[in-house]
């Protein structure tokens, strides 16, 4: 086809073009890189000298004047709109761009929680919100009149139901249905009674560790706790062990960190070998099995993370908060 027949179709197609749409496709089917006008412009290097230089002219004027054609058929057209129903759309508007969606900071957290922990072995399991009475204490060395239990400020409901106050009723639930060795973390809320402020909140989270096996000491939760702050924070990391007291562990600790941005020792979570009453109760032999747990606040680890100081932002649904993260 010559550059002639091509000029006398695209100018009678320009002449029924209504809208910018239409126009828009008619430009990318002549003039775009994929265009009938670019790709014969394309070929003129494969003519001879004299053919390339007549089609080469013709081609260059043809494209002058459709550029021209072009843009006088927009001015025609105008700023065209589409009417649907009682609305009109200016489709020649720029279009909106959509706002991109935001991890939770708690979420984000947790899943480099799992990781880091996921990558030692540990399996994620999760347990209900509402607990019995036997699962939340009396299963974890703490019976009706072990005062510990005023430690936990408890929502209750009826029936000997709860909303837990921590995640370590896994403990019990997960041992009582799987053998040992094993090493598990449980995520999820907990529920406290007690007045919000800016280091409290009646529901926050907890991530809740388990590891049992013939011989397991100290040293081994040591290890694997202090690799954990490392994947989580940073390879300068130490940790320190502090003798305290929980109902369900013996020894118990609470555990330090210092290092990378922790310039002093600070406080980040409760640990300690299982009780053997925690053993018996979940149907375990306390002389053939050893293990250690440890408990410790999503919440707090997100705000040392992302230096946040104030714990009611993570529930206080301000999309200003989320889109920092």
């Amino acid at each position: 086809m010559t550059i002639n027949q091509i000029k006398e179709r695209a100018l009678n197609e320009l002449e029924k073009i209504q809208n910018p749409l239409e126009l828009e496709m008619f430009r990318v089917k002549y003039l775009g890189r994929k265009g009938e006008l670019t790709a014969i412009l394309r070929s003129l290097k494969d003519l001879p000298i004299d053919q390339r230089k007549k089609i080469g002219e013709q081609a260059n004027k043809f494209r002058e004047e459709l550029e021209t054609a072009i843009e006088n058929k927009k001015k025609e057209i105008g700023n065209w709109k589409l009417e649907i129903g009682n609305s009109r759309i200016d489709i020649t508007a720029p279009g909106i761009k959509l706002s991109q969606g935001h991890l939770h900071p708690i979420t984000k957290i947790l899943r480099q929680v799992e990781e880091a922990f996921g990558s030692m072995g540990f399996e994620v399991v999760e347990g209900p919100d509402i607990e019995t009475e036997h699962y939340n204490f009396d299963a974890l060395n703490i019976p009706a009149e072990h005062p510990a239990r005023d430690v936990w400020d408890t929502f209750w409901l009826k029936n000997g139901l709860l909303l837990r106050t921590h995640t370590s009723p896994m403990q019990a639930r997960y041992m009582e249905k799987n053998n040992p060795p094993l090493r598990i973390i449980v995520p999820g809320r907990v529920f406290r009674y007690e007045a919000t402020d800016a280091s409290h909140s009646h529901t926050f989270y907890q991530i809740e560790g388990l590891m049992v096996d013939k011989e397991i000491s100290a040293a081994n939760f040591k290890a694997v706790i202090e690799e954990f702050f490392k994947k989580l924070f940073s390879k300068d990391i130490t940790i320190r062990l502090r003798p305290s007291y929980f109902p369900f562990t013996e020894p118990s600790f609470e555990v330090d960190v210092r290092g990378g941005k922790f310039k002093d020792w600070l406080e980040i979570m409760g640990a300690g070998m299982v009780h053997p009453n925690v053993f018996k109760a979940a149907g375990y032999n306390p002389n053939d099995w050893q293990g250690f747990a440890f408990g410790m606040g999503l919440d707090r680890l997100a705000m040392i993370k992302y230096g946040i100081d104030d714990i009611r932002l993570f529930y206080s649904g301000d999309l200003r908060f989320l889109k920092q993260f």
